[in-house]
């Protein structure tokens, strides 16, 4: 068996089925599915849930805490099945990367923390549900869904990158980490605005509750990171003052995550002109945050319709790859 051939097919469909987990993680918590399945790893005990009436009232029966919802139910558990079939095939590239140990250049510690990374996503998708939906849990468990897709893109960059010598020659890089920083910021606020359902807290454009700056936003209770077990954050449970500080202080960082990004771009276009790759990959973070951007204004315009709040997720994702696709490109070009 060709390992290699076999590393980098995996590699290709691994990362698209993460990026799959991930947009629909965000349709399963749009469409108020996330305690679709009240225990955890079944659904209400099971791992498929039985289309018999009867059998279906004794499940109920059993869980009486939450209405069985068949429609909630199969959406969560669709997403576990795929978020399965994601860590066994992280699992089989931690296994052909180590078969390749001795192939210069190839990586072996990464995708071996690729396997802790998602054994600690299934934590988190467990305490997602068995914590209520707590709001810190829930976006660690987009974190950690974007930091598995960002390292199997790396994997995969590095793989199609890898220069026929092996050595490579790095160009300045620091724009690009803090691009990626800023954007992550922007990230953890969008999981929080949507955790605390503060989508629609801002309803108008461009102005908010028709104020450029408005008045009584509560940001001290808004951003209470942790408020004790045992409550359900199901539909949320903050007052529409904490709620419009989130949702102003996301479309804030969105204005300001928009300019760096497309300023950090700029600078790499104008530094690097000569260089292809490096230009083309500046040119796929304007185009890709120009977007974004686009996407989010029609999130608010039109009442957060389903197929784009899940396509701003997506998005989100695609736009963080892309940035990264600069960053490697800046900090690892052939010699």
């Amino acid at each position: 068996m060709n390992t290699t051939l076999w590393y980098r097919r995996l590699l290709y469909i691994t990362t698209l089925i993460c990026l799959c987990v991930i947009v629909i993680g965000a349709w399963v918590r749009l469409t108020d599915a996330g305690l679709g399945c009240p225990d955890w790893p079944g659904c209400y005990g099971r791992l498929v849930l039985p289309a018999d009436e009867a059998v279906r009232a004794e499940l109920q029966e059993a869980f009486p805490e939450r209405a069985l919802d068949p429609g909630a139910a199969w959406r969560e558990m669709i997403h576990r099945y795929l978020a399965s079939i994601l860590g066994l095939c992280i699992i089989g590239i931690a296994a052909l990367a180590w078969l390749n140990r001795r192939r210069p250049g190839q990586p072996v510690k990464m995708p071996l923390a690729l396997v802790a990374l998602v054994i600690f996503q299934g934590i988190l998708g467990m305490w997602t549900v068995t914590l209520l939906l707590k709001p810190l849990i829930v976006m660690a468990h987009l974190l950690g869904g974007l930091a598995t897709l960002s390292l199997l893109f790396w994997l995969l960059l590095t793989e199609r990158r890898r220069p026929p010598d092996g050595r490579w020659r790095r160009v300045a890089a620091a724009p690009a980490v803090a691009a990626i920083i800023v954007l992550l910021g922007q990230i953890s606020l969008g999981g929080w605005t949507s955790t605390n359902y503060a989508a629609l807290a801002c309803p108008d454009l461009p102005t908010c509750m028709g104020q450029w700056w408005p008045e009584g936003m509560d940001f001290r209770e808004g951003f209470i990171m942790w408020r004790g077990i045992g409550i359900d954050y199901e539909f949320g449970v903050l007052e529409s003052d904490a709620r419009l500080a989130i949702h102003f202080t996301h479309r804030l960082g969105g204005l300001i995550t928009f300019l760096f990004l497309i300023g950090v771009a700029c600078w790499y276009l104008l530094r690097e002109p000569r260089r292809r790759q490096v230009g083309q990959a500046a040119g796929l973070v304007i185009a890709a945050v120009g977007l974004q951007v686009l996407i989010g204004l029609g999130v608010v315009w039109y009442g957060v319709p389903l197929t784009l709040a899940a396509a701003h997720n997506g998005f989100a994702a695609l736009l963080l790859l892309a940035t990264l696709n600069l960053y490697h490109a800046a900090s690892r070009l052939p010699a």
